[in-house]
């Protein structure tokens, strides 16, 4: 695996693999990479011949008083875990390289639906924030396959929404969440949990997963929704949204809606946690 921070030497190199007929599939990241982060080089590696990851930890999309400062940064142990999965470049930016004249001057690319809602509502320009990078990145490395985990579900539509409203020419795949023992979905930040917290965070799942059940058997969705956020509040979190929505634009599910999604959000301890479930409701 050749590690690259230059995104001019990337490019080229790319470039002249393209020219070849190579084709390159994509899987940008913030690093302190798990299991479930390499699902999606697994992906990437079935569907390019070339296998290109990032890590950039992105200010962009960290709101005032997020942990940006106490993210975790791993960059030896993540390129020993992408070395060892077969990925064929490395690719770690610094601020400057990605926004040379600083991300509050920087353009910003903004998908103008889709973002409000779920986590858009709680953190206000964090979307932007993802937007404009993997579109820088994008552009750099010009894959023809990017793959992003369904774990954060609405940044998987948001780039969808966003590659389709450009025209950018990338196909999107998204990668099944992969999850702890317990059922926990993992996530970076799931180190910020002490051992009592993370066997009480598999909550969260089990609330999700007894919404599912519930919808199917065409329970009011009101009555739901409130049941789980009773039901996590109970078990020590605090939420921040639990909803059922469809899966296409993230809407509230109405009657007579069959591809709906269960989506929450809640703060244990010091993380906030996101986990969901794509539900379809039997004709």
């Amino acid at each position: 695996m050749e590690i690259i921070q230059d995104p001019k030497t990337l490019q080229q190199q790319l470039i002249e693999l393209k020219r070849q007929g190579k084709t390159i599939g994509f899987v940008p990241t913030m690093g302190n990479l798990h299991a479930g982060h390499l699902s999606l080089i697994d992906i990437a590696r079935a569907r390019a011949d070339i296998v290109v990851s990032s890590i950039f930890v992105n200010p962009m999309q960290f709101g005032e008083n997020e942990d940006l400062d106490s993210y975790p940064r791993t960059l030896e142990a993540d390129s020993q875990k992408l070395a060892a999965r077969g990925t064929d470049f490395l690719f770690t930016p610094t601020e400057q390289q990605i926004y040379p004249r600083g991300k509050a001057f920087h353009t910003s690319v903004e998908v103008n639906r889709l973002t409000e809602k779920l986590c858009g509502a709680s953190r206000p320009g964090h979307f932007r924030g993802v937007t404009t990078v993997v579109n820088i990145l994008f552009n750099i490395v010009q894959p023809e396959v990017a793959v992003f985990g369904k774990k954060d579900y609405q940044q998987f539509q948001v780039i969808k929404a966003m590659v389709n409203d450009l025209q950018i020419p990338v196909k999107i795949i998204g990668g099944e969440i992969v999850r702890e023992t317990n059922g926990l979905a993992m996530s970076s930040r799931n180190g910020y949990l002490s051992s009592n917290e993370l066997e009480q965070a598999s909550q969260l799942r089990k609330a999700i997963k007894t919404a599912g059940e519930q919808i199917q058997q065409r329970q009011s969705m009101t009555a739901v929704i409130q049941q789980a956020k009773n039901f996590l509040a109970d078990k020590g979190f605090k939420v921040d949204y639990f909803e059922v929505v469809r899966q296409a634009d993230l809407e509230p599910a109405q009657t007579g809606d069959t591809e709906l999604l269960i989506a929450a959000a809640a703060w244990l301890g010091k993380p906030r946690l996101i986990d969901n479930l794509e539900v379809k409701i039997r004709e």
